[in-house]
């Protein structure tokens, strides 16, 4: 199983991570961090495939995958 974590407050909602999901899993959410933006979140996470690029892209490490 794969857990895929976005640091909320962090994120600046850049769409880097959602250009580079194979399975597009990845949308921004409606409602805004504490800084404003809107973050990233993934929107299936099952079906996340572990590749790693959302996190290789994020210009400010945001994200952490883990696999069980």
């Amino acid at each position: 199983m794969i857990h895929l974590t976005f640091q909320r407050d962090l994120c600046k909602g850049c769409e880097l991570c959602i250009s580079v999901c194979p399975k597009k899993l990845l949308a921004l959410d409606a409602a805004v961090n504490i800084k404003g933006y809107r973050p990233a979140f993934c929107t299936d996470e099952e079906s996340c495939i572990g590749c790693a690029g959302c996190a290789r892209i994020c210009p400010d490490s945001v994200i952490t995958i883990e696999k069980d």
